[in-house]
């Protein structure tokens, strides 16, 4: 039996669970106050704050760490790197404390991972697994339009990669020899490609269709001089967290679009179809890429619990290829299943450089 601990480190959260073999045993929302977080100049300084917090919250749930067979966190922002398990060695860490130009709350997955490896068993490893760079993209895929401008692979690859592999399990057919198009939709929205095995392409959250809470692809010739009156932080704020569904209703709360749709409010319809019809023109696009050939497009994150929303894109992509849901995020499932995967010798793990 392995005993596996998880750890998604969120910007004010931790999500925890505990597995022996694929058995659930815990799977916990650690919550961090605010106003401790805001005592701390980095991220990386929170390292000790959180170890400790959780360290205490497994203590009381009776989860004797001591014993753990791997300790996988989420991958945070590495460089490119090729898609599975990384064990967490001193290069890992110091890339993600010193050499990282984003500086987000999953770059300490390796880091707490790495804490209880250190307070575990001698053969205990640490290791994350489909870092959100994943870079498997096709060199056709990199070239942006302006020279010195590269499209970068960065994304939702943890659940995508995880969604297609159940996919090709469901339909009996090894994910190499698949082609899928999957579709992670929540406040960002990822669409990808997988040709054989690879993410050879994405629609990303800043070229593709608009989300929650972000722009998506905007016409440049409007947008331009909208990014004269604003500094950087704030353009990047509005693009980031403050456009897509959020600037034209107000809310990010897919649940309360649906009710002021259910009460009449077109504007609310208007929005959130013209989200499902930019959802459709990604999924079309990255169809192409795979010259038409797709086995299964599937929908996936918070927002493909919609039915509305999802028959909407369903009407406009099924010609292509059948269409599937599986709602919500399998983060904590696909980070068991990568370090299970080791552990039985399925899978090797790399070492980072």
């Amino acid at each position: 039996m392995k005993k596996i601990l998880v750890i998604n480190p969120g910007s004010t959260s931790t999500k925890i669970a505990y597995y022996e073999d694929k058995k659930e045993r815990l799977n916990k929302n650690v919550h961090h106050e605010t106003a401790e977080l805001e005592k701390f100049a980095t991220i990386a300084d929170q390292y000790d704050y959180r170890l400790s917090l959780i360290q205490s919250f497994l203590e009381d749930e009776g989860i004797d760490f001591t014993q753990l067979d791997a300790a996988v966190g989420r991958g945070g922002s590495l460089p490119p790197v090729e898609a599975g398990a990384y064990l967490v060695n001193d290069q890992m860490i110091d890339w993600l404390v010193n050499k990282t130009n984003v500086h987000h709350a999953s770059n300490l997955g390796a880091m707490l991972a790495n804490g209880f490896r250190e307070k575990s068993k001698a053969d205990c490893i640490a290791m994350v697994y489909d870092p959100i760079t994943v870079d498997q993209y096709h060199e056709l895929a990199r070239v942006s339009g302006l020279k010195g401008v590269k499209r970068t692979s960065i994304g939702h690859a943890l659940n995508m990669r995880a969604i297609a592999l159940k996919t090709a399990a469901d339909l009996n057919k090894p994910y190499e020899d698949a082609n899928f198009i999957i579709a992670h939709l929540g406040s960002g929205s990822t669409i990808s490609a997988h040709q054989k095995g690879r993410m050879i392409d994405y629609s990303l959250d800043d070229e593709g269709p608009f989300s929650v809470e972000r722009t998506g692809s905007l016409s440049l010739k409007e947008f331009i001089p909208f990014c004269y009156q604003m500094t950087q932080e704030e353009i990047t704020a509005w693009t980031r967290k403050k456009g897509g569904m959020i600037s034209y209703l107000g809310t990010n709360s897919g649940l309360e679009v649906e009710e002021r749709i259910l009460a009449g409010d077109e504007e609310a319809r208007l929005i959130l179809e013209a989200m499902a019809y930019q959802v459709a023109k990604g999924i079309g696009e990255l169809a192409t890429v795979l010259s038409g050939k797709v086995d299964q497009i599937v929908i996936t994150g918070g927002l493909a619990y919609s039915e509305r929303l999802m028959n909407w894109i369903t009407e406009r992509v099924s010609f292509i290829a059948p269409v599937s849901s599986v709602p919500g995020e399998f983060e904590m499932e696909a980070l068991r299943n990568g370090a299970l995967r080791v552990l039985t010798g399925e899978e090797k793990a790399r070492e980072f450089e």
